[in-house]
């Protein structure tokens, strides 16, 4: 189930509850606590992830922050104010979606059309 199609278009709403959730992280972060969540079955590539992180500074969603650390300047990603509204809008259309899902695969025995 590794990098399955399905994760794809719900990614930046994956980016976006991390956010609402850490405050502030940078994109290696992202993926490290992506795949600790599920175990490992989901690993986020830098291929997919930075062009998801700067389309969302694009909309106006992601806010970026340079630090120095040990060094080397990291990139911190965080929600705009926008961009925590829209993280509200994208969950509950997500929940709404799997509910759905979860109805189709799993239906109630019984339905009559």
């Amino acid at each position: 189930m590794k990098n399955s199609q399905l994760y794809k278009g719900s990614l930046n709403t994956i980016i976006m509850k991390l956010l609402e959730e850490n405050g502030k992280m940078y994109g290696y972060e992202i993926t490290q606590k992506v795949k600790a969540i599920t175990q490992g079955e989901l690993n986020i590539t830098e291929g997919a992830l930075y062009p998801a992180l700067h389309k969302l500074e694009a909309e106006g969603l992601l806010d970026v922050e340079i630090e120095k650390v040990d060094n080397r300047m990291r990139k911190y990603y965080k929600l705009t104010e926008k961009g925590t509204t829209e993280t509200v809008n994208r969950l509950s259309e997500l929940e709404d979606f799997i509910r759905n899902m979860q109805s189709l695969v799993n239906p109630k025995p019984n339905l009559e059309f």
